[in-house]
């Protein structure tokens, strides 16, 4: 593993993650997402004023060995998505919880990063996968 899973962020089984930054969540895939995916080619999410739907997919990453679902970590409205994947997709490689996020989202209920597990829960969640 390359990067220590921030303290700061709530994740899914699904190997999202998710960062409160203020009103607005940032959304991307986890260290060990990105290492067991490989080389990223290709991220599709949807465009700003898009909803989506807490375990609903919402949109796919592509690498070279195959393509993934993305699932949400939580229900909102997409504010933004990071325009630097259309052109640098190993973003998400190289940064996984920095330069390789994916969306910023206004959140419908903030009470549903209750039900994420934290940085140590994700630690051994992802031991048991080995």
């Amino acid at each position: 593993m390359t990067q220590q899973n921030p303290p700061n962020c709530k994740y899914t089984r699904e190997h999202e993650w998710v960062r409160l930054e203020g009103d607005t969540a940032v959304v991307g895939i986890t260290d060990y997402a990105q290492s067991e995916l490989g080389d990223v080619v290709f991220v599709e999410v949807p465009e700003a004023g898009a909803t989506i739907t807490q375990g609903q997919t919402f949109g796919v990453v592509e690498s070279v060995k195959a393509a993934s679902d993305l699932y949400a970590p939580i229900s909102g409205t997409v504010l933004e998505t990071n325009a630097s994947l259309q052109d640098a997709p190993d973003l998400v490689n190289k940064e996984p919880f920095t330069g390789g996020w994916m969306l910023k989202v206004k959140p419908t209920s903030a009470g549903e990063l209750d039900s994420l597990m934290g940085a140590i829960a994700y630690d051994a969640y992802i031991q048991t996968l080995h």
